[in-house]
């Protein structure tokens, strides 16, 4: 067993080396970021803790230590510098779930606000008002919403130095569309309940020119308390459990499977995302019963002895597509970041003063509209403008334009497991219904009408395309309220699968809502029985390519007692809550329905009504 010693001091006592024999009040499965902030805001309140993650480390204070020649020499792992975000999709590092899930995702410290582009968008009042249950509105999530800008500091200046880098793609998307099509240039976050026709520079959830995030600072503060323990690469399989009541969590731990156990009255929250939490959940014998025989018949339900039937498990799966549109323009200096062989001078630069183009991850800028249908609803469409071409076009005057549909989209589908017992999405997860095509080709319809003298020239997709056009290229393949589940006493997931569609990346939605639902599994009594009332279920969620994510100065725990230690790496293990991406169209999932929304609690547990 392999101790992390960046997350400790040297010589601090290890008051929980033997983690597996212990009992806790909290477990948590998954250290993304949702995992992450509900364990500590737990443990803040006195809950004796353990945080278990499949993957490993990431960042330098993780204990993450990948990293190139060129950063040899420096406390800066390769998940620090945010300008090589892209360099994990190709080999993915160690740092991905792709053993685990049939698809592209973070399994390590963090989950993907480790691996992800790290941009970071406050979603508008309104998703929470228009998509979000009584207790969720923008009212009860406000306070949450203050509570991680306590904690962190996003911002749309992300170099130490306070320049902006590699901005003549922002110049040319500020002049096609500010000045040719009359969209307001705003700060995206100062101004986050206006998503009507709205132009700004990324914001990202940085620090210091470095990547930050929950992993380096509410997990900082988590790591100083003797009552927390994280566990590192090490795989759950399933919540142990008596009828409807979570007695603790099924482990491997070097190589074999061990019970973790729950003291009297204690939860167990999965962090997993938006599909592992629903295989944990199958493999626990909580879901749709037809897959009972399959997994009886392949011993994964060994020791489980009877199946509570909860069709929301995997259910409602949506995603938010993301199509590629590749432009040209004279004035456009495309710039590639390179992983073993960056620019000297910019490399330089970024070792000794975190500035320069590697101080951020390639997004100049982002844009909103909205698509109104004719029965009066309407879809949310994001731009984003990144440095460089894709794919076959990139030429040193090309940059990418990524479009997504966020809120309002009706396609769903669900999480299956494939023939290995993986989950993954479902076909009709992407335009099942036909209406998601007819809103995001208007979008891009629309924004086309004012190419004509922007200087851009799009290269995959004709300037003069009609919306029929359009849509048949962008649906073309190319590869609960307390998150209490349904049907169990004390078993709650929180992670982005809790949330609805938003009309902007996750990232910031997923620690909102982790926060509100710390604040409301702290509001029950912990030795309470739950009655569910309510069977309207969450709708998951999935986000497109680069929709993703980080922030606050790191703080080094001062004198720890909290513990880390690190098991056998396994296969998979606890991800983060945005844990896929599958390759279709460069889609990148986060949510996944696996519960059903709880509705009023009785009296006995404290609350009014639940989450």
């Amino acid at each position: 067993m392999r101790l992390l010693t960046s997350f400790i001091l040297g010589g601090a006592s290890l008051a929980f080396a033997d983690w597996a024999t212990e009992s806790w009040d909290v477990i948590v499965v998954g250290s993304g970021p949702a995992g992450i902030i509900v364990a500590d805001r737990l443990s803040e309140a006195g809950k004796k803790t353990l945080l278990i993650e499949g993957g490993g480390g990431s960042y330098w204070t993780t204990g993450g230590r990948q990293q190139p020649v060129w950063l040899k020499g420096t406390e800066l792992s390769r998940v620090d510098v945010p300008g090589l975000y892209k360099s994990i999709y190709s080999d993915q590092g160690n740092l991905t779930c792709r053993d685990s899930i049939g698809a592209f995702g973070g399994c390590t410290v963090g989950g993907n606000s480790a691996i992800n582009a790290g941009l970071f968008f406050q979603p508008p009042s309104s998703d929470w008002d228009q998509f979000f249950v009584d207790g969720w509105k923008s009212n009860n999530v406000q306070a949450s919403v203050q509570k991680v800008y306590a904690r962190l500091s996003p911002s749309e200046v992300y170099s130490a130095d306070k320049k902006f880098y590699l901005q003549s793609g922002y110049d040319a998307a500020k002049k096609w569309l500010v000045d040719g099509l009359g969209y307001k240039n705003v700060n995206l976050n100062d101004q986050s309940d206006d998503k009507t026709k709205v132009f700004g520079r990324a914001i990202f959830e940085y620090s210091n020119g470095q990547r930050g995030g929950p992993a380096i600072t509410y997990l900082q503060s988590s790591l100083t308390r003797s009552n927390y323990h994280l566990q590192t690469e090490t795989r759950v399989k399933r919540v142990a459990r008596t009828n409807t009541t979570a007695t603790g969590v099924i482990a491997i731990v070097n190589g074999r499977e061990t019970t973790v156990t729950l003291n009297p009255g204690g939860r167990v929250i999965l962090s997993g995302g938006a599909l592992q939490s629903p295989q944990i959940l199958l493999y626990s014998g909580i879901g749709d019963p037809t897959y009972k025989d399959n997994l009886t018949s392949a011993g994964i339900l060994n020791g489980v002895s009877d199946w509570i039937s909860n069709t929301a498990v995997g259910d409602g799966l949506f995603d938010n597509p993301n199509t590629f549109i590749e432009l040209e323009g004279p004035t456009i200096e495309s710039y590639v970041h390179n992983y073993t062989n960056p620019i000297a001078a910019d490399a330089q630069q970024y070792i000794d003063s975190r500035s320069g183009p590697y101080s951020f991850a390639s997004q100049t800028s982002a844009f909103w509209d909205y698509i109104v249908r004719p029965d009066g609803t309407k879809v949310g469409c994001q731009g984003t403008i990144d440095s460089s071409g894709y794919g076959e076009y990139q030429s040193n005057n090309t940059i990418t334009l990524n479009v997504y549909g966020t809120s309002g989209l009706k396609s769903k589908g669900k999480v299956v497991l494939n023939e290995k017992y993986l989950p993954g999405p479902s076909p009709e997860t992407y335009y099942s219904d036909p209406q998601d095509g007819e809103d995001i080709a208007q979008f891009i319809f629309n924004i086309f009408q004012g190419l004509n003298g922007s200087g851009l020239t799009p290269l995959n997709l004709a300037a003069n395309s009609t919306k029929e056009e359009i849509k048949a290229y962008i649906t073309s393949w190319t590869r609960y309220t307390r998150g209490q589940v349904k049907g169990t006493n004390n078993i709650h997931v929180v992670d982005a699968s809790i949330l609805e569609p938003l009309t902007v990346n996750p990232q910031f939605g997923t620690m909102i809502a982790a926060e509100r639902a710390a604040e409301l599994i702290l509001a029950l009594k912990f030795h309470c029985l739950f009655l569910n009332l309510d069977d309207s279920y969450a709708r998951p969620n999935i986000r497109g390519g680069n929709r993703d994510t980080n922030s606050s100065s790191p703080g080094a725990p001062g004198s720890s007692n909290a513990t880390i230690t690190t098991g056998t790496p396994t296969n998979g293990g606890a991800a983060a809550p945005s844990v896929a991406t599958a390759n279709v169209g460069g889609s990148m999932m986060v949510g996944g329905g696996i519960w059903r929304w709880s509705g009023a609690v009785a009296a006995m547990c404290g609350l009014a009504s639940g989450l």
